[in-house]
């Protein structure tokens, strides 16, 4: 059996050549990263997009990875994109939207792309923690001092499985019960940098529950249904077989 190949570590603000960084951990209340989710967070999702032209925004997106880089922490980008593994993305369409993301929100430090399908076994398509954890290792941050911030329940589990805390910014994909699940939520991207920024906040234990003043929840409807009638977390159908997956500038780990 073709065993699949690790997420791909796209080159950032740290580059393509994998070179250890020196541990990075400001120590206090703030985190050591912050990780976010592509599509439906940082730019509307379209399903299996390959088009630089069709990438836009999030509101709020711009102002809100601004914050957190103004607060020195390093920002990162955790996305499954199981169109490569489907024949529907190519490794360049890939990298040609990554550079449009970057064109309208700046560089990021790193970005783990999850290539595979969901019958495929990796270890690192959310909700599996093996995204976050190979860009926590790339930035060299403790996973346990990292937030994670997406819009459906993949990216909280993902989070939680590799001990980051994760906040919900639910958008019309997200199901209820997400919502009721999640760790904590935020109305829009804004607000999960409020709660990353504040430090009384920040410093709230992992794993608990973090609502409270100022956090209040959104208002999860279904819709944004994808042409195959999956989600991006944990999409239904046959096992997909193994493959191995052309890598782009900065590949696997």
């Amino acid at each position: 059996m073709t065993r699949p190949t690790g997420p791909w570590l796209l080159s950032g603000a740290y580059g393509p050549t994998g070179v250890p960084q020196p541990p990075h951990d400001p120590g206090g209340p703030l985190p050591a990263a912050v990780l976010f989710d592509r599509d439906g967070t940082l730019v509307a999702d379209v399903p299996y997009n390959g088009d630089p032209a069709r990438v836009a925004l999030m509101p709020g997106a711009r102002e809100a990875v601004d914050a957190v880089r103004a607060a020195g922490i390093p920002v990162g980008v955790v996305t499954n994109q199981s169109g490569l593994a489907r024949g529907l993305l190519t490794p360049r369409q890939v990298e040609d939207v990554r550079l449009r993301v970057e064109e309208l929100l700046g560089t990021f430090a790193v970005w783990a792309v999850c290539p595979h399908g969901p019958g495929e076994g990796c270890g690192c398509r959310k909700p599996a923690p093996g995204l976050i954890l190979a860009a926590c290792r790339r930035l060299a941050v403790p996973p346990e001092r990292t937030v994670v911030i997406g819009d459906i329940g993949a990216d909280m589990e993902a989070a939680r499985a590799a001990e980051a805390r994760g906040i919900l910014v639910p958008t019309p994909a997200t199901l209820p019960e997400e919502v009721t699940e999640a760790d904590a939520t935020a109305a829009d991207l804004l607000g999960a940098v409020r709660l990353v920024l504040d430090p009384e906040r920040a410093a709230a234990p992992t794993g608990g529950p973090r609502r409270g003043p100022g956090v209040r929840e959104g208002e999860p409807r279904r819709g944004a249904a994808r042409p195959a009638g999956e989600r991006r977390g944990d999409p239904p159908g046959p096992a997909t077989p193994p493959r191995r997956h052309a890598l782009p500038t900065g590949g696997p780990r």
